[in-house]
């Protein structure tokens, strides 16, 4: 597998093991968010793979965040 070296560019799309990572969720829970009716987690289907923004993670959990100043 690609090991990334300090000059490659932070990845866009990420795919299910490292997303889950990111969520510090498992990969069925994650699986749960992507498919739920609202919010669902911002993905991208390319046939049947599924990949997920890094932005839109990103982007998803400031939305859900509460309590505390923004």
């Amino acid at each position: 597998m690609h090991e990334r070296q300090q000059d490659d560019p932070a990845p866009i799309l990420v795919g299910p093991k490292e997303a889950a990572k990111l969520l510090s969720v498992s990969p069925r829970k994650l699986w749960a968010m992507t498919f739920e009716d609202d919010p669902a987690l911002p993905h991208v289907k390319m046939g049947r793979l599924v990949r997920y923004p890094v932005a839109g993670l990103q982007a998803h959990i400031e939305a859900m965040l509460k309590g505390g100043q923004r």
